[in-house]
């Protein structure tokens, strides 16, 4: 199976050991990967914005990019679901509503199209899991809780099968962490709080890591832990899936 990775501009420039790490796992599970070397942004700042026609020259080049690829992966859920919703090139519609069904976040990747059962990883720690909101909401990863409907969650479906890891309980396990792209600058006091609260919740249930499927909600709960001089680190998914 061949795949185009594509890599999101703040992992490529802050986390590049995400790429790396979801990389090696796709290899290790059978995949041919290949990294088109002229990817950039998927054009989610501009648009989450109101300036989405600043992001046309951005569809292009990811359409260009990755149109003979069966499938498209991603470490990060947001730029997925914005590329499912919004990815459009004029004049050639039929190709862009084409590719878009093609593209999958990595957690749903591992669990709906390669059903991942039986993963060699190990991770000996206490760990919270983030349910962030584009992966849940929009990408449906796990189950709203104020749904009266069965449970699941495919990331916790997937960190079941990593040894010696133990998820911690959360008093609020699917809580916004308040980061919002644009809204933790525009409105950076709420957002502030809402990333303090959700530290708060992680740390009051003994995690040592929290981790989640957008590297973009751990980036601000990073920032809020390292200010407050927490022994609490954030790791992507695919970095502990990817532990041997």
């Amino acid at each position: 199976m061949k795949v185009g990775l594509f890599i999101p501009c703040y992992v490529d420039q802050f986390y590049p050991q995400v790429g790396v790490a979801t990389l090696e796992l796709l290899e290790k599970l059978g995949c041919e990967v290949e990294y088109p070397l002229n990817q950039t942004c998927c054009g989610q700042p501009m648009a989450n914005s109101g300036f989405e026609h600043l992001a046309d020259s951005c569809n292009t080049l990811f359409l260009n990019g990755f149109s003979d690829y069966e499938y498209i992966v991603s470490p990060s859920g947001s730029c997925v679901l914005h590329l499912r919703d919004h990815l459009h090139v004029e004049g050639r519609e039929e190709a862009s509503d084409q590719l878009r069904v093609r593209v999958y976040e990595l957690v749903e990747f591992l669990t709906d199209v390669l059903k991942v059962t039986n993963l060699k990883a190990r991770f000996p720690h206490r760990v919270g899991l983030h349910q962030s909101c584009h992966g849940q909401r929009g990408l449906h990863l796990s189950q709203m809780s104020e749904l009266n409907a069965p449970f699941f969650s495919k990331p916790r479906q997937l960190l079941d099968q990593v040894e010696g890891l133990e998820l911690v309980p959360l008093a609020r396990p699917d809580e916004c962490c308040g980061f919002g792209g644009t809204f933790c600058v525009s409105e950076e006091a709420v957002s502030v709080k809402m990333g303090k609260d959700r530290v708060a919740d992680h740390e009051q249930h003994g995690a040592e890591y929290i981790t989640a499927a957008d590297m973009s909600c751990l980036m601000h709960l990073e920032g809020i832990l390292k200010r407050k001089h927490s022994t609490v680190q954030v790791k992507h998914i695919a970095e502990i899936l990817n532990q041997a």
